[in-house]
């Protein structure tokens, strides 16, 4: 989701390169985003430039089906007729949809392979953060595989089986792992590690909505 952001934060998005596609046809547009620029325009006059309004002047009937959170890169689906957009947004609904992600978590988890299972929460004085709560969230699973263990952080691969807000970082975080760079939920070092949030969504597979066909598109890691 889409996020507010501390009083000190200063909205700046890359401008180069503007718009960068993977795939294009009559149904879908699929994108690259870059990290520090949002999904949907936010409330702030300010906030205005973003991944759907930078589609729609090159493709006038892209419309946003999913989002990524501002600190997030990687693969989006747009839809480009009000068929494609019911038919991709009941598969995002009903989770047809598999999703993969890399990340840089700081230290090293003693498992080379694990499943997190933590229902989330809005932490309402805190928003735009989410906490665990066993009590009252709402179900969160994620899968993780190791990838790379280097010195001071690990690259793992995510498996979200379910969209919740902030859902990986929030993850990675119980597992005593924070994403490197997380300006939400890491500190000191960890922050440090790195200049961007290091989480990408790599991966996003689904049906065409065309002809019920399974695809899948990729973006290469750029951290």
């Amino acid at each position: 989701m889409n996020q507010a952001a501390p009083a000190s934060f200063v909205y700046a998005p890359p401008l180069e390169p503007f718009l960068t596609v993977l795939h294009a046809d009559d149904d879908l547009l699929v994108l690259d985003k870059p990290s520090g620029l949002l999904s949907v325009p936010g409330k702030a006059a300010e906030h205005s430039d973003c991944i759907e309004s930078r589609a729609q002047e090159r493709y006038a009937d892209a419309r946003i089906v999913h989002r990524l959170d501002m600190d997030t890169s990687g693969v989006m689906v747009l839809a480009r007729n009000p068929a494609a957009h019911r038919h991709l947004g009941l598969q995002f609904e009903r989770r047809k949809t598999l999703k993969t992600y890399i990340a840089d978590i700081w230290g090293s988890p003693i498992e080379n392979e694990g499943e997190i299972d933590l229902p989330l929460i809005c932490d309402w004085p805190n928003r735009p953060k989410q906490m665990v709560s066993l009590e009252l969230g709402k179900p969160a699973l994620t899968r993780w595989q190791v990838l790379e263990r280097n010195e001071t952080t690990t690259r793992v691969r995510l498996f979200p089986h379910t969209g919740r807000s902030h859902q990986l970082r929030v993850h990675m975080l119980a597992l005593g792992h924070p994403i490197a760079g997380d300006r939400f939920y890491a500190e000191g070092a960890a922050l440090a590690a790195s200049a961007r949030l290091a989480l990408h969504a790599e991966t996003l597979e689904l049906h065409h909505p065309a002809n019920g066909d399974r695809v899948c598109f990729r973006s290469d890691v750029p951290f």
